[in-house]
């Protein structure tokens, strides 16, 4: 990764997250995706062979892309996440993994939902808090999170849908993460084309 994780989070306002049945076709989706100015991708390691996803990504897009895995949860899936290429780590919850990944300095987005659970996360070094699921509470509940953690960098993931991405940057999000709202069917092979439609929409809806 050639550029600071958060730095790029911040400037871009968009983190794809690609979950595929079909690893060729989750290549192809990440691909896609940095053609249309999408490049800052999260593969979830529940995806088909993620890690090779994650490898092939990095050696094709090389710096071109700010790659991260998600969904990691132990502390192999973090070093195996390392080392497939992945240059941040993204967790749905504080737990081994994350721990792990921030004892390697690999930045980290630790998934919270509680006060509790952000602080604790922000205490814990998250390089952000990714809360989730973000459709539970909405646009209103990140407001208020904001509250008493101003400084706390919050990315909101989960539901989001292209309709709701300025509400939740002006609720004070400093990115929004989207999977299959942006993604579709793509990641399972799936049409490119539709694929890139959505990816203007979003790419509109976090415009300044």
């Amino acid at each position: 990764m050639t550029e600071n994780m958060l730095d790029a989070v911040r400037r871009r306002r968009l983190l794809a997250i690609i979950r595929g049945r079909d690893p060729e076709a989750a290549v192809r989706t990440a691909c896609t995706l940095v053609e249309e100015g999408i490049d800052v991708l999260e593969v979830s390691l529940t995806g088909a062979d993620a890690l090779d996803v994650i490898a092939r990504v990095r050696s094709i897009l090389g710096s071109g892309v700010v790659l991260g895995a998600g969904t990691v949860l132990s502390e192999a899936d973090a070093d195996a996440a390392v080392a497939a290429g992945a240059g941040f780590v993204v967790t749905p919850a504080m737990g081994a993994g994350a721990v792990r990944a921030v004892e390697r300095g690999v930045p980290t987005l630790i998934g919270a939902m509680t006060p509790t659970e952000v602080w604790n996360a922000a205490s814990a070094g998250a390089a952000a808090v990714k809360v989730f699921p973000a459709s539970l509470g909405g646009p209103g509940y990140l407001a208020a999170l904001r509250d008493p953690f101003p400084a706390v960098p919050l990315v909101p993931v989960g539901g989001v849908q292209a309709d709701q991405v300025r509400a939740f940057l002006e609720a004070g999000a400093v990115a929004v993460g989207v999977g299959s709202p942006l993604v579709g069917d793509a990641p399972h092979g799936g049409d490119l084309a539709a694929l890139r439609e959505r990816a203007r929409r979003f790419r509109e809806a976090v415009a300044p």
